[in-house]
């Protein structure tokens, strides 16, 4: 009978252990994500979306972050589960005596019980720092698609600006060609051409400089994807202008509650005053059960004792004193800082991230209205005074470095315009990242 109850005793205990473990197991894999693995494919053009897309699954950045994700989101069956049960033998070189008989050895198992609610509190912390884990993994995705978008528009105004320097140097050595037959019949020509061929050699420098600034960005992309440096990547497309559909207001309150930054903050909020209960739950005892179990062997006396041989066994129960109080206040008012702390904190999240939202909303705004300025009016004029001063030059009435002045202004305003849309991408990303929703239709 006493066999028996040590044995039901135990497995109730070992069960109890293995159930936490369980649950544990569960709810850590509740954190799992299953993502299929992407390839970047050789392509003629290359978009961000793909780009995002293989960015992550293979940045560095991006996998610590999933990682940390996991490894975080492990801890809620650590802190929710039952101390480890304590069993101790206890062996009498020279037995103690007893009425019974010599007490030749003693067991006991025990189980400290934390005050019920503590474990629990202890598992809603552990939530919210796999909630602030995965907003830190959603973080480090928008920042790495924040800097693809950024060199990815920094390689569309490179491959622009080269396409149109190398227009302008195929036209301006025609004119040269042209101005050879032409300087024959009248050497004012010389005088026109010598400018050209210095241009010409700007040009042919500026294109060298720009391959170089392609290859960077190029190596800047593949090291943002976890790619050999010279890895090939396929030709920009346009940059789309597409109108932003709130106004600023609206962007300072959809921040509010989309911007990862001020959700840890939150976060960190309700992590503190979780974290303000548990110092509480701190104060009140733990509890402590157990198993006594002695055997006592051949008694020394020769005369009948009553219950002899018979071994020892009893039920245990205990509790922690928490009897230093000051330890104890000083502990609460440690966590009550703490959440005055992570408030301070949110405000100053939130006070910044407005400051950036206003200078982006306006930097795409003056982006937007320099693309129109040139797009609708200085590139049209620009392109109208190049006709005239062909047309008159052919007419005998300009002279050959008129056309060339209008030829030179169309290239710089086509520099400007190639400039303006990536800028206007770049801020528009920016914004995106800082609002933390896409903010074009």
């Amino acid at each position: 009978m006493k066999k028996m109850l040590l044995t039901v005793f135990m497995f109730l205990i070992v069960s109890n252990s293995l159930w936490f473990q369980v649950a544990a197991f569960q709810e850590g894999n509740a954190y799992q994500v299953q993502h299929s693995e992407t390839q970047l494919k050789p392509a003629l053009e290359i978009t961000i979306p793909e780009l995002v897309l293989y960015a992550y699954d293979h940045n560095p950045e991006i996998l610590a972050a999933k990682q940390a994700w996991k490894s975080i989101s492990e801890k809620y069956g650590i802190v929710t589960g039952y101390p480890d049960p304590e069993i101790s033998v206890t062996y009498f070189p020279k037995p103690i005596e007893t009425r019974v008989g010599p007490q030749d050895w003693n067991a006991t198992i025990s189980q400290v019980v934390p005050f019920p609610g503590k474990l629990s509190k202890a598992g809603e912390i552990a939530q919210v720092e796999a909630q602030i884990a995965k907003l830190n993994l959603d973080t480090a995705v928008r920042n790495i698609t924040t800097l693809i978008s950024q060199s990815y528009y920094e390689l569309f105004y490179v491959q622009e600006a080269r396409k149109i320097a190398q227009q302008n140097a195929n036209l301006f050595d025609t004119l040269i060609k042209y101005s050879e037959t032409a300087f024959a019949q009248n050497r004012n020509f010389f005088f026109d051409v010598v400018p050209l061929r210095s241009d010409i050699a700007q040009l042919s420098y500026d294109i060298i400089l720009l391959d170089e600034q392609e290859l960077s960005e190029i190596a800047n992309l593949n090291a943002l994807l976890n790619r050999p440096p010279d890895a090939p990547l396929g030709k920009t497309q346009n940059v789309e202008i597409r109108p932003l559909l709130y106004s600023l207001n609206e962007l300072y309150e959809i921040s509010s509650k989309n911007h990862e930054e001020i959700r840890v903050a939150q976060a960190e909020i309700k992590k503190a005053e979780a974290q303000a209960d548990l110092a509480g739950y701190e104060n009140l005892p733990e509890f402590k059960v157990g198993f006594f179990y002695a055997g006592i062997g051949e008694p020394d006396v020769n005369e009948y004792i009553r219950d002899e041989k018979e071994d020892a066994y009893g039920v245990q129960l205990g509790m922690s004193i928490p009897l230093w109080f000051g330890k104890n206040t000083s502990r609460t008012a440690e966590a009550k800082a703490s959440v005055q702390k992570a408030k301070a904190m949110k405000s100053n999240v939130v006070n910044q991230t407005y400051t950036q939202i206003r200078t982006l909303y306006l930097k795409v705004a003056n982006a937007e209205r320099l693309i129109t300025l040139y797009k609708d009016k200085m590139l049209p004029q620009a392109l109208e005074s190049v006709e005239k001063a062909e047309t008159l030059f052919k007419q005998g009435q300009g002279n050959f470095s008129d056309f060339v002045k209008a030829q030179k202004a169309l290239h710089n305003f086509e520099l400007s315009l190639a400039r303006a849309h990536a800028d206007y991408g770049i801020n528009l990303t920016e914004l995106e990242q800082v609002v933390g929703v896409t903010l074009t239709d």
